[in-house]
């Protein structure tokens, strides 16, 4: 199954002003680009320690669909401890509605200690069973008239949740893994598999096991889309072509250009301007 090339841009919501991330949702919309994205953390990440500026990414989601028309929009990725299943879901359909159908879910076991230490929250020892759990339940939201699930940490009786997505069955699954336990639940549940990163020889071997979990539930990986996350910091495009290049050998069609730094517009003009460029490597690949 051959997947088109597909490229997006993402500005985290930490250590950016709200007039930057609205210039990057603009450049990405009126641009060539087929997805923009955020992250979701409530402490900021990085060297520098937690306590810089950060914004809460499901509410940036929904501003998000509010400034764009057309591109596609999601989180890389949702962390699942952070919400009960149910507030995620809604969450979810929510921003699905307010896009008219143009939601990428993304989501991950979470793995940010700082944040659950010092804001209490319960479940990072559990995560990647929350997972399991979550993401049986939240489907099941999404399509079912009711839904009763009795779990090890989540119980739903006779739940109702509507309205349903606008997206049939259910937006995109874009599930971020790179355990062998992680990696089942990309073979029983994504659309998308969301490398956590690395260079082409790092995700070698990573591939190597996703293969083996999708043939472990019987599922062909073909099916599921790879997606990686990349930085550029803007000076050499034949740099970016190249690792594009190199990616897309790799099977990887879901691109995404990390927009960091003291100047993350600049830099996303720089890279839509390198989008045709990129495009052609589609062409040079197929």
């Amino acid at each position: 199954m051959t997947h088109p090339l597909r490229f997006g841009i993402k500005a985290s919501g930490q250590s950016i002003t709200i007039e930057q991330l609205r210039a990057v949702w603009r450049i990405a919309d009126e641009g060539d680009f087929d997805h923009l994205w955020d992250f979701d953390h409530l402490a900021s990440i990085g060297p520098n320690g937690p306590d810089r500026p950060i914004y809460e990414g499901w509410a940036l989601q929904a501003a998000m669909a509010e400034a764009t028309r057309r591109v596609r929009i999601g989180c890389l990725v949702t962390g699942n401890t952070y919400r009960h299943p149910v507030v995620l879901a809604k969450l979810a359909v929510t921003v699905d509605h307010l896009s008219g159908g143009r939601l990428e879910f993304g989501i991950g076991a979470a793995w940010a200690e700082v944040e659950h230490h010092m804001y209490g929250i319960e479940g990072l020892d559990h995560r990647v069973g929350r997972l399991s759990e979550s993401l049986q339940v939240i489907k099941s939201l999404f399509t079912e008239d009711r839904t009763t699930f009795e779990g090890r940490y989540y119980r739903f009786t006779d739940a109702i949740a509507n309205p349903k997505p606008i997206q049939k069955p259910h937006p995109p699954l874009w599930i971020g893994a790179s355990g062998e336990s992680t990696l089942r639940l990309v073979a029983r549940h994504a659309d998308v598999w969301n490398i956590s990163g690395g260079g082409p020889e790092e995700i070698k071997p990573l591939i190597a096991k996703f293969e083996e979990a999708c043939s472990a539930v019987g599922r062909d990986p073909d099916e599921i889309r790879r997606s990686l996350q990349f930085d550029w910091d803007g000076k050499d495009r034949s740099k970016l072509v190249d690792l594009s290049g190199s990616l897309l050998e790799l099977g990887i069609t879901e691109q995404v250009i990390y927009v960091r730094g003291n100047q993350p517009v600049q830099l996303a003009e720089k890279v839509a301007e390198a989008l045709p460029e990129l495009r052609r490597l589609q062409r040079v690949h197929s």
